[in-house]
């Protein structure tokens, strides 16, 4: 009888410590990605559930085709036409975007993520009432959906799919793709910055107009710790203003910036802080049409390598229509992947921008409200950098003419 009593007692204390166990934040990651988590996971046992295979299932299909028709290929491009990454990316509209921002820019060590889309929680999966997972894997499938088929988010569904559920906002998305990035997550916690800048962590009072956003800590295969930041933030002229982020940005920069499927946003006059902070702290730009204007790159800070076709903006965006980038895209090297609102390979444009060394010349204002000036007429040439290989685009602005380097 004793016997059996300890048996019983062992059995209950096993099972308690098994409830009281919680799952890593990388098992958590692997889970939501359709990928195994730990073996000695408490996530472990709902890998059996039906609803988590067919995810599992719709993800490796889903994620393969992915890096086969485009990531693969943005890798090689990027390996062949950027000289010398800078440790920091900035990717402001990304959303949850770490997939295209690491493919673009993989060497880096620290990014930048920013978007209006709340950071959200993932709670503790085991936790979830019954067919709670369920519930969760299927509105995270629901709010990658076009991203994985298009290249880009839509804004208007990821709001609805990302408010859904217990499992919210971008945190779970970025799970996704750092877990299908082959990352191993190390931790998460958030993060919240001042009208000046500066960072406080939980519990702390940032006090008014603070910037919400997480800090993952991540590693790839080589073991080496990168820093994800993902800002919850209002990008236009009067948020930027108001609050540090690009205070904190200009902590992180000079940087490499990448602008896609950006609605068009730097196009207009109400978002000319970002804009120039984008073009005042970036060493290269990487750009689809919707990003920045090409009237505001100026040839003496600049070189542009126009890649792909350039067929004007979608109808959703009327009136945005380049005659200069048309011009510029007559030469445009060809590319062998999508990205984009135009995401078929034969429609996309893609714009690299790489900084020319200081001419001397003033800085732009990050914090300006007028619109950047144009690019002079006649400007000097300036002597091109020895170790950018592809052929770059001058604009300029005299008679509607353009330059090509040779």
């Amino acid at each position: 009888m004793r016997m059996a009593t300890l048996a019983a007692f062992m059995l209950l204390a096993a099972v308690a410590a098994g409830h009281a166990q919680t799952a890593t934040v990388d098992d958590t990651a692997k889970f939501l990605a359709g990928m195994m988590p730990a073996a000695d996971s408490p996530l472990a046992p709902l890998t059996r559930e039906p609803a988590w295979q067919r995810h599992a299932k719709f993800f490796d299909g889903a994620f393969a085709q992915l890096e086969q028709r485009q990531l693969s290929k943005i890798r090689a491009w990027a390996d062949t036409n950027l000289a010398a990454p800078r440790p920091t990316m900035f990717y402001m509209f990304s959303g949850p975007d770490f997939l295209y921002a690491n493919a673009f820019y993989s060497k880096a060590s620290t990014y930048v993520l920013s978007a209006l889309e709340p950071v959200g929680s993932v709670p503790d999966l085991t936790r979830l009432p019954r067919g709670g997972i369920a519930s969760a894997l299927y509105n995270v499938e629901r709010s990658l959906g076009s991203i994985l088929r298009f290249s880009f988010f839509i804004t208007k569904d990821m709001k609805t799919d990302l408010q859904a559920g217990q499992v919210s906002g971008t945190l779970p998305i970025l799970y996704v793709f750092l877990a299908r990035s082959g990352m191993t997550v190390k931790s998460t916690s958030p993060i919240s910055l001042d009208d000046k800048g500066a960072a406080y962590s939980a519990g702390e009072n940032p006090g008014p107009n603070a910037v919400r956003g997480v800090r993952i800590i991540f590693a790839g295969d080589d073991g080496q710790e990168k820093t994800l930041y993902y800002f919850s933030t209002d990008l236009s002229n009067s948020g930027v203003r108001a609050s540090g982020f690009l205070k904190f940005c200009e902590t992180l920069a000079p940087g490499n910036s990448l602008i896609k499927s950006a609605s068009y946003l730097l196009h207009s006059g109400n978002f000319t802080t970002v804009r120039n902070f984008l073009l005042n702290n970036s060493a290269t730009i990487i750009q689809d049409d919707s990003g920045i204007p090409l009237a505001y790159y100026s040839t003496k800070k600049w070189r542009l390598f126009p890649f792909g076709r350039y067929l004007g903006p979608i109808d959703e965006f009327p009136g945005r229509y380049q005659e200069s980038y048309a011009a510029m895209f007559r030469r445009a090297q060809p590319i062998d992947f999508g990205i984009g609102y135009r995401w078929r390979t034969p429609e996309t444009n893609v714009l690299l921008s790489v900084r020319l060394p200081d001419d001397g010349s003033p800085a732009i204002d990050a914090t300006a409200s007028a619109e950047a000036a144009p690019p002079p007429s006649r400007p000097r040439r300036p002597r091109p950098p020895a170790d950018i290989g592809p052929r770059p685009f001058w604009p300029q602005q005299p008679r509607g003419g353009f330059f090509f380097w040779r």
